[in-house]
C-alpha cells in the first residue's frame, strides 16, 4: 500500500503564520462601527493582511488579488484607513520595538545611519512626484531611510530622484530627532558631505559622521559603519512591489516599505518557531500496491 499525503490549499507563502498573527493582531484599532453599534465587519482582518502582503511580496496590482482574498476594493480601502490614521506606523514602530529587545538592545536607539536610493517608477506614477537623478541615470524616485545598527527603519522619506542627498535627508533626519531623541550620532557616505553636517549640528544638536572611502580602495567593499543601511535596502527590494515605485503618492510609497518591514520583523521574531497557518488539513489519497491490482 502507498500513501501520498498533500496539502490542499494552505495560503499562500506571503500569509501570516499564527504565531506571526499573534504579534499584529493587538496592535489594530478597534473595529469601526455606526452610532447604533453597526454591523460587524464581512471579511475577517487576517485576511486583509495577507493581502496586503501578497501585493508588497509579489507587486502585483491590487485589480489582480487572487479571489480568495476580500474584494481588492476592501483590501485597499484598509490599507489606506491604516494609512491615514497612523496604524501602519504604530504596528511598524511596537514590533521594531520587540526586535530590539530580543536582540538584547534597548528599545530606543543611540546611534543610526543615513543612506538613499534611487528607484525607477511605473509609467503610471504623477510627473510631478517623480524626477531624474543625474548620478545614477535614474528617472523616478528616492528613498531616504535612517536605520538603527540592526538596519530596522527608524524614519523614511520619499521624494523626486532629483533631489540632492544633502537636500532630502533634512526630513528624515529631522524625524527621528524628534521620534528618538536618544540618537546621538548617525553614519552617512559622502554624498551627505558638506552643509548637512553643519546643519544637523547646529538645528538637531546631533553628530552626523561621514564615513569615507579608503584612497586605495579599489572596487566595491563593505564599509563596516554603513552596512547595516545598504543591507536594509537589499531586504526592501526583494519584494517586487518595492523593486519599481507605483504607488501615486510618496506617502503611499512610504507606507509600502513600512508594511515591508513589518513583514521583515514578524518573521525575524518568530524564526524558529514551528510555522503554522490556517487551512485544510492534509489530505491522504491510497492507492492500490501493483500486487494487490494484479491479484
Amino acid at each position: 500500500m502507498i500513501v501520498e499525503s498533500d496539502v490542499a490549499g494552505g495560503g499562500h507563502p506571503s500569509d501570516l503564520t499564527d504565531e506571526q498573527w499573534e504579534l499584529v493582531e493587538p496592535l489594530l484599532p478597534p473595529a469601526r462601527v455606526g452610532p447604533k453599534g453597526g454591523r460587524r465587519e464581512k471579511h475577517p482582518r487576517r485576511r486583509i493582511i495577507d493581502a496586503i502582503f501578497y501585493v508588497v511580496r509579489t507587486g502585483c496590482a491590487w485589480r489582480q488579488l487572487p479571489k480568495d482574498f476580500a474584494p481588492w476594493p476592501t483590501v485597499y480601502w484598509y490599507f489606506s484607513w491604516w494609512h491615514d490614521d497612523g496604524t501602519v506606523e504604530r504596528i511598524h514602530d511596537a514590533l521594531r520595538n520587540q526586535v530590539r529587545e530580543a536582540d538584547g538592545r534597548g528599545a530606543e536607539p543611540s546611534a543610526g545611519l543615513i543612506d538613499s536610493q534611487s528607484i525607477r517608477t511605473a509609467d503610471t506614477v504623477p510627473a510631478a512626484t517623480r524626477g531624474f537623478d543625474a548620478g545614477k541615470k535614474v528617472k523616478g524616485r528616492k528613498r531616504f531611510i535612517v536605520t538603527d545598527t540592526l538596519g530596522l527603519l527608524l524614519a523614511v522619506h520619499v521624494v523626486a530622484a532629483s533631489v540632492q542627498d544633502r537636500d532630502g535627508a533634512r526630513h528624515p533626519l529631522l524625524w527621528s530627532r524628534l521620534d528618538h531623541p536618544g540618537v546621538r550620532k548617525i553614519w552617512a557616505d559622502q554624498g551627505f558631505a558638506g552643509r548637512l553636517v553643519d546643519w544637523t549640528a547646529h538645528t538637531l544638536g546631533r553628530e552626523l559622521e561621514i564615513v569615507r572611502k579608503d584612497p586605495d580602495q579599489r572596487g566595491f567593499q563593505v564599509q563596516s559603519k554603513r552596512w547595516a543601511g545598504e543591507r536594509t535596502f537589499s531586504w526592501l527590494t526583494a519584494h517586487r512591489r518595492l523593486a519599481r515605485d507605483y504607488e501615486a503618492s510618496p506617502a503611499r510609497s512610504e507606507t509600502m516599505i513600512r508594511w515591508a518591514m513589518i513583514g521583515i520583523m514578524v518573521r525575524r521574531l518568530t524564526r524558529g518557531r514551528p510555522a503554522t497557518r490556517p487551512g485544510p488539513k492534509p489530505l491522504v489519497r491510497v492507492r492500490p500496491d501493483e500486487s494487490t491490482v494484479r491479484a
